[in-house]
């Protein structure tokens, strides 16, 4: 690992209270990252910020709802204000939602989904590159879409949905913004585990009577297991590793890629 690839640099990480904003900005902030976390939950915040603390490297945090977009617009203003012009963006927060066939899907949770996945996403995004096209030194963002914009999860309607827009959204900001020396690139994690992610995937598939899954968690987490070809669920840092290089300068000529990370996974 090249010590000083981020050197100095600011990156802000959103969902940042999470398994994988935290996993992203440790990884970021060892190879000299200076990180900003924002995330809707004071709690997982400070646990978060607590993390690196004891690190050395303790980030300043933002709680924000980012599907409110003057929330949105005054926190990125102030990231900026505190620790200078962003050159990265790891667009990671997110929500899962219920897990019921299409037939039976709450419609509140179904737009809950498409409110924070899709448009909270495209509201960080806006006001960051925005921010970087002022600031006119080009940069990095990465979006956090999944597998399961890709093959359509049963009992997923919402968060499959909502990831194949992340897909598409990369794709046209990534025209769009390379004009302006503004890369962006998607990573799509599969099966993520050990952890809470995981745990509620399985414990939530076995609860919806399907044919697709067992009703036992064990069991569905033996089929999920079954059907990656490289037997086992992807780890946290892993998912770090790979937004680490879309955002570093190794990544300098990929922009409106979308990287799957699911061991082969489909």
């Amino acid at each position: 690992m090249t010590e000083s690839r981020f050197q100095a640099r600011h990156i802000l990480i959103t969902g940042g209270g999470g398994e994988i904003g935290q996993a992203a900005a440790e990884r970021l902030t060892a190879e000299g990252a200076h990180v900003s976390l924002l995330d809707i939950d004071g709690d997982k915040l400070a646990a978060a910020a607590a993390r690196l603390a004891e690190l050395g490297n303790a980030p300043r945090t933002y709680a924000c709802d980012i599907t409110d977009a003057a929330a949105v617009a005054d926190t990125v203003a102030q990231v900026i204000d505190d620790g200078g012009p962003l050159v990265g963006l790891f667009n990671n927060a997110g929500y899962q939602g219920a897990f019921a066939p299409v037939q039976d899907y709450p419609g509140d949770d179904f737009a809950r989904v498409m409110q924070i996945n899709v448009v909270g996403a495209f509201n960080v995004l806006q006001r960051v590159s925005r921010a970087m096209i002022t600031a006119g030194r080009g940069g990095a963002v990465v979006n956090t879409a999944s597998m399961a914009g890709l093959s359509g999860p049963p009992n997923m309607p919402a968060y499959g949905t909502s990831k194949a827009a992340i897909i598409g959204l990369t794709q046209t900001a990534a025209k769009d913004l390379a004009p302006h020396d503004i890369r962006v690139n998607a990573v799509s994690p599969g099966f993520i585990g050990p952890g809470f992610m995981w745990e509620r995937q399985v414990e939530q598939q076995a609860s919806v009577a399907s044919p697709y899954y067992a009703d036992e968690p064990d069991a569905v987490a033996a089929q999920m297991i079954a059907s990656v070809p490289m037997r086992r669920y992807g780890r946290l840092d892993e998912i770090a590793s790979a937004v680490a290089f879309l955002l570093s300068d190794d990544a300098s000529y990929m922009t409106g890629t979308n990287l799957p990370l699911s061991g082969g996974g489909a």
